[in-house]
């Protein structure tokens, strides 16, 4: 999808050369892909200490404990 934005050289600059990408739609891409995933953390983290994890991975997985 074309779109036309008008953003600041100097920051374009900043982030092309923070990121070694070296295409300004590359740049774009990879900034609300990031954007995306940390949304989404945001959101799992309301969970923290709410999910109850006590299970034996090892007995799930089917495996035998050595003693």
């Amino acid at each position: 999808m074309r779109t036309t934005l008008d953003l600041p050289k100097d920051l374009i600059d900043e982030a092309m050369k923070a990121t070694q990408i070296n295409t300004k739609t590359q740049l774009i891409i990879t900034a609300l892909e990031d954007l995306i995933r940390k949304s989404k953390i945001s959101g799992l983290k309301k969970y923290k200490g709410k999910v109850d994890l006590d299970m034996d991975l090892n007995a799930i997985r089917g495996r035998q404990c050595r003693s």
